[in-house]
């Protein structure tokens, strides 16, 4: 059964062909970064523009590159929330098209139980190879799920592909969205999360030694925060510098403009925190729950300090997606929508999009 996939939540137009829920058989991503990047950040209306005019064109090359026709697929899924509502509607609005001319069963999924899916996906890229673990398709429920992105930071208990229970989440900003913040202030480039793991790996974690947010009231035992970490990268930079170590103060420090040296420094060190927030939730709600397999997904994801500190935790089994599958792809919704129409479901052609999802943010205390 191939299943036409169709994303469109921000500022990724892609569409991909998935065969039985997990063979990958095209997976195509137009990315609109140039357009954003003098913002420092994605433009709704920008985005939206750009699927208008892309969606034809990706959905016709997801289909050229899986070999197949219109008349080669057996249904459609698409993204119909949380993300940008104009994006949103676009990918919906073609994806309802294309599956009423072919009188195609159709299914609106939720963009963010797709990343989950995501490491359930199997391809011939060669980013494979870069999983800290392989048997993807093995993985049984129950497990906890690691939901990293720029619009959610998510620790949840996984119980099938569609039910999930979460456990721990943002009270302010997601963790992609301070890569982001942090990046810009900084000018070190957009995207922020890409840019900062790449400038981290010639700097110094231990320049800097930023705070830890205190979550102690009510039931925030495994949230996150990430305001104050921001904050003090930002505007207190000088506060948490490690006496001794490589980087000397600079007299603009704090400011834009920065050393390349130091910039790599602070980098390292934030993006060291910022990753060390998201692991104290969550190996809290491994011990706490006794489950030992954690499946992350999400664009920061790919992040490289991320996963070589869930690689090293030995008593866990930690499963990422290949790095290609980690941010916004019409794979993960293709994979996860076969699972909804082989259980017969189907939704209907008056469905409409969402911005947000209840449950996935809450406030403090």
């Amino acid at each position: 059964m191939k299943i036409l996939g169709i994303e469109s939540s921000c500022d990724e137009c892609a569409a991909a062909v998935v065969e039985d829920g997990t063979r990958v058989l095209s997976n195509v991503v137009a990315t609109q970064i140039p357009f954003h990047a003098m913002y420092n950040g994605v433009v709704p209306e920008i985005a939206s523009r750009k699927h208008t005019e892309w969606i034809y064109g990706v959905v016709k090359e997801a289909l050229d590159k899986a070999g197949i026709g219109p008349e080669g697929v057996d249904g459609v899924a698409v993204t119909a929330h949380p993300g940008l509502l104009g994006s949103l509607l676009v990918g919906l609005s073609f994806a309802k098209a294309f599956a009423w001319a072919r009188d195609l069963p159709f299914i609106a999924v939720n963009h963010m139980l797709a990343h989950l899916y995501a490491s359930r996906l199997l391809s011939d890229s060669p980013e494979l190879t870069i999983s800290v673990l392989v048997d993807r398709e093995e993985v049984l429920y129950p497990f906890l799920g690691l939901l990293v992105s720029g619009g959610h930071s998510i620790v949840c208990r996984v119980d099938n592909f569609d039910d999930i229970t979460v456990l721990g989440t943002t009270i302010d900003d997601a963790v992609g969205e301070a890569f982001d913040k942090v990046s810009k202030h900084y000018g070190f480039g957009y995207p922020g999360g890409a840019v900062i793991d790449k400038l981290a790996q010639s700097g110094n974690s231990e320049a800097f030694r930023f705070p830890m947010p205190k979550l102690d009231k009510g039931e925030h035992h495994y949230d996150f925060s990430y305001s104050g970490l921001k904050t003090a990268v930002i505007n207190q930079l000088e506060q948490f510098r490690v006496k001794g170590k490589l980087t000397q103060p600079n007299s603009t420090a704090g400011s834009a403009d920065i050393t390349r040296s130091e910039g790599a420094d602070i980098a390292a060190s934030f993006q060291k925190t910022a990753v060390e927030i998201l692991l104290r939730s969550l190996f809290r709600a491994a011990e706490d729950t006794g489950l030992k397999t954690i499946v992350a997904g999400g664009g920061v994801a790919a992040n490289s300090y991320l996963r070589s500190r869930l690689a090293g935790q030995k008593e866990l089994r930690c499963i990422f997606p290949p790095l290609d599958l980690c941010g916004d792809n019409g794979a993960m919704i293709a994979g996860i929508g076969y699972q909804y129409l082989v259980r017969g479901e189907r939704s209907p052609l008056n469905v409409t999009a969402s911005a947000r999802v209840g449950g996935f943010k809450r406030r403090y205390p």
